[in-house]
């Protein structure tokens, strides 16, 4: 068995993560942190798991090492570099979750989250955690940056257009999210009575998920997130202008050739569209594309669970990979449905 920390597992992702670890065939959680909940039992926190009844402890990046071979970060934003240097230096591999190692440029860093980045010197040796873009640099990665939500929905919805130099620039993106992915912490915005029966646009222009976007597709993106009274799940809507006319039968084509060895990632028939509900629970990406001959314009769209193939799914299918194992160890369970 191979031993595993999680490291801030008292969010929303967190605890995503213990549900999926518990359940690998090859994984033993012997470590689990949280600040405000030391003390305390997992199962107090989540009270849905069924494994090993762990007791969160504070963070300790020297114990914490002495018992697991890799650590998953789920810290806030901002927080993980620090630790990730120092389980890196004793040797151990790292799978971060926030976005502390995703831009490739520490300026750009400072732009997006208003700090200077802690650690720049580590940011040439994180890997951006895709496994369907960066599979064969994730297999020897010490360092995953695992990507946010909204560019995994995205930039899978775009990468085939990308690599066949179809993508036209700019590219318009509309995203739903479910509101489990703005985090555990109460704020009024996400209060029931505020988000239900609501639809809300919101960090027009500034959402700090557009420049891994435009990193990992070369193109300039507009980038419209939305606020949806759903619990997990994100839907994507890209707009894009062809560069060269195809049909919508020749981009489903194209883009079930891309993702034909995938076994996170389900091309749809033409005239379905992707639907969270669909992947809920799953590590699962639903595409499809729609070409309209009208305006020369291609619609993209797709849908995943943002806890689960936005995040703490994706960070274990690139850990699996690291492993040298299958990538879909302990990942293999449909979604939840309805």
């Amino acid at each position: 068995m191979t031993t595993v920390a999680v490291v801030g597992a008292s969010g929303y992702v967190g605890g995503e993560l213990l549900r999926l670890l518990f359940r690998h065939p090859k994984v033993r959680v012997t470590a689990v942190t949280s600040e405000q909940s030391a003390g305390k039992p997992v199962q107090s926190l989540f009270p849905n798991l069924v494994g090993p009844e762990l007791v969160c402890e504070a963070l300790d990046p020297d114990r914490i090492a002495a018992r697991a071979g890799t650590i998953f970060l789920a810290l806030p934003h901002t927080k993980s570099a620090g630790p990730a240097q120092r389980f890196l230096k004793a040797g151990r591999k790292v799978i971060d979750l926030s976005a502390d190692f995703r831009l490739k440029n520490a300026q750009a860093y400072e732009t997006w989250y208003q700090t200077t980045h802690p650690c720049p010197d580590l940011l040439p040796i994180a890997v951006y955690g895709l496994p369907e873009l960066h599979r064969d640099a994730i297999r020897s990665a010490t360092l995953v940056a695992t990507p946010g939500c909204y560019p995994t929905a995205a930039v899978l919805s775009l990468a085939p257009l990308h690599q066949h130099q179809l993508l036209g620039d700019p590219v318009i993106i509309d995203a739903k999210s479910g509101i489990s992915g703005a985090g555990r912490t109460p704020a009024l915005s996400y209060h029931f009575p505020e988000a239900n029966e609501s639809i809300q646009a919101y960090k027009l222009g500034d959402h700090r998920h557009l420049p891994e976007i435009e990193q990992e597709l070369g193109v300039t993106v507009t980038f419209t997130p939305h606020l949806v009274p759903m619990t997990r799940g994100i839907l994507s809507t890209a707009y894009v202008r062809l560069r060269q006319a195809r049909t919508t039968a020749q981009l489903t084509a194209l883009y079930r050739d891309f993702y034909k060895n995938e076994p996170f990632v389900r091309v749809l028939d033409p005239g379905h569209s992707p639907n969270p509900l669909h992947t809920r629970g799953a590590n699962l990406c639903e595409v499809s594309a729609f070409a309209d001959p009208r305006t020369g314009m291609a619609t993209l769209m797709a849908a995943l669970d943002n806890l689960v193939k936005g995040a703490a799914g994706q960070a274990i299918q690139a850990f699996n990979l690291m492993q040298g194992w299958d990538e879909t160890l302990g990942l293999q369970d449909s979604g939840l449905y309805p």
